[in-house]
């Protein structure tokens, strides 16, 4: 069982994360700095990817390099919350095709129910990343994965902004093979399934609602 985790911490990642936690942050702040995030989790996310030579000419000679092999990136955001972080990641990879799965978490039983899904074709030839805000309860982050798995996706990774323990544990009970990408894991979970100290509500501090 393999059960990675990897927590981003780069001295620019934990002092965005800092002040993303403030409750003050403006929704334009929360929103830009959510995005700048995403894009730093984009490059530890492709810290392994495939490359393969190639010769490129410069204004003065030949220079060898290398580039991606192949364009065959999946982004698949757990809507709403997680677009932001997508919106980041685009900027570094915006060739990547992007996926959405519309989840919400039922509040007496706490469970994970679909309500939207589209996904690009030919799955089992791409690299998919499952992109969250936070893994707090593990139970939408592994119901929006198990999707993912489901396509034959030749690799998947998960990606969020904090994630708590309980998450953690629950969604590699069900992923081991998936490894998980986070800027922090904080201490726990409040009676709502809300991470503390966390993050609040991601969608509504992203969007301006409550």
């Amino acid at each position: 069982m393999t059960r990675e985790l990897h927590v981003i911490d780069h001295p620019l990642v934990q002092h965005k994360l800092t002040l993303l936690r403030d409750k003050g942050l403006s929704t334009r702040g929360f929103r830009a700095l959510t995005q700048e995030i995403g894009a730093l989790l984009a490059y530890e996310l492709m810290r392994d990817a495939p490359l393969k030579p190639v010769s490129v000419e410069t204004p003065l000679g030949t220079a060898q390099g290398v580039e991606l092999d192949g364009k065959k990136q999946v982004l698949v955001t757990i809507l709403r919350a997680g677009l932001g972080v997508l919106d980041g990641m685009l900027h570094v990879l915006p060739s990547a095709r992007v996926g959405h799965i519309g989840l919400y978490r039922d509040p007496k039983l706490r469970t994970a129910v679909e309500y939207y899904l589209k996904l690009p074709g030919g799955m089992a030839q791409r690299d998919a990343v499952v992109i969250s805000s936070v893994l707090a309860t593990g139970g939408s982050a592994a119901a929006a994965t198990r999707r993912v798995v489901e396509t034959g996706a030749r690799t998947v990774k998960f990606a969020c902004l904090i994630a708590c323990h309980e998450g953690i544990e629950r969604f590699h009970d069900e992923h081991p093979n998936v490894p998980i990408y986070t800027c922090a894991i904080d201490d726990s979970l409040d009676a709502r399934g809300f991470i503390v100290p966390g993050l609040g509500d991601v969608g509504d501090r992203l969007y301006g609602t409550e």
